[in-house]
């Protein structure tokens, strides 16, 4: 299913069929009420992708800002650091 614009009554009609074609058909449905978008309809599953997708641009937001900013730490210090640590916490990691 491409993106749609339909009717909010449209929808309350038809919405089990509409929901079942969006699980076969990615793609997302704009409700109208009054001739305005009012509302979006989206396959869960996409749903969650889209939001992990936005995650990660925010973590790359975020690096990027703190590579900027000098706040960076060299990557072999980072893992003796952490080795440090497992050693520390012994064979059983208590």
């Amino acid at each position: 299913m491409t993106d749609a614009i339909i009717s909010l009554s449209e929808f309350k009609a038809d919405a089990s069929r509409l929901l079942a074609r969006m699980r076969e058909e990615p793609g997302v449905l704009v409700l109208t009420q009054n001739g305005r978008g009012r509302a979006v309809v989206q396959d869960y599953e996409q749903y969650q992708a889209d939001q992990e997708g936005l995650l990660m641009l925010k973590l790359l937001v975020l690096g990027e800002a703190d590579i900027a900013r000098g706040r960076v730490i060299p990557q072999d210090e980072v893992f003796a650091d952490l080795r440090n640590e497992l050693a520390a916490l012994g064979p059983d990691g208590d």
